[in-house]
């Protein structure tokens, strides 16, 4: 477990940065404490610093986990956010898609949002702009990348494709010896 470098910081906040904008400084200066990003096994962790300092009494061999997993460096230093951070990104979201009861089970199997599909959208979200989805109800469902901005979205046909599907809660499932 280590701080992130200069580099990795950068990666990561650019990231988070197109689905909360500057909404960043409010998940490191937080009311109840703390919080910082650290990297273990290519995984980047938030967490609180009380816990984060708690943790450096176990050995890096034995230490599983810390905090919450955002997501993972890939071999060609890219970073990729799981499903576990959608829990950090929903409540500061800038841009939200909302889908149709109908089509939230098909996005929940990994599946992209169509025109068809799409209940609400943010207005003047703009093209491969990072969004959070929710279901009707105001639940957080996952994230994407929307495929076509707001106004492209009126004049859409109703298969095409409005939102990349990046992630779901249901990798919780699919994946989950992969997410820890």
């Amino acid at each position: 477990m280590r701080p992130l470098t200069e580099e990795e910081t950068k990666v990561v906040f650019e990231k988070l940065a197109k689905y909360i904008g500057e909404n960043i400084k409010l998940l490191i200066d937080r009311p109840d404490g703390n919080y910082c990003f650290r990297l273990h096994k290519d995984r980047v962790y938030y967490v609180s610093e009380l816990i984060m300092r708690r943790a450096t009494n176990v050995a890096r061999d034995n230490l599983i986990s810390l905090g919450t997993c955002l997501g993972k460096f890939t071999k060609s230093e890219k970073f990729k956010l799981h499903i576990t951070a959608l829990d950090f990104l929903a409540p500061y979201a800038k841009y939200k898609v909302w889908v149709k009861p109908g089509a939230e089970q098909t996005f929940l199997y990994g599946n992209h949002v169509t025109k068809s599909g799409l209940g609400r959208i943010t207005e003047n979200t703009p093209q491969y702009q990072g969004v959070v989805i929710y279901s009707m109800s105001d639940s957080p469902l996952g994230f994407g990348a929307t495929a076509r901005s707001t106004q492209d979205c009126r004049k859409a046909n109703p298969t095409d494709v409005v939102v990349f599907h990046q992630a779901d809660v249901g990798e919780y499932l699919r994946s989950e010896d992969t997410l820890t």
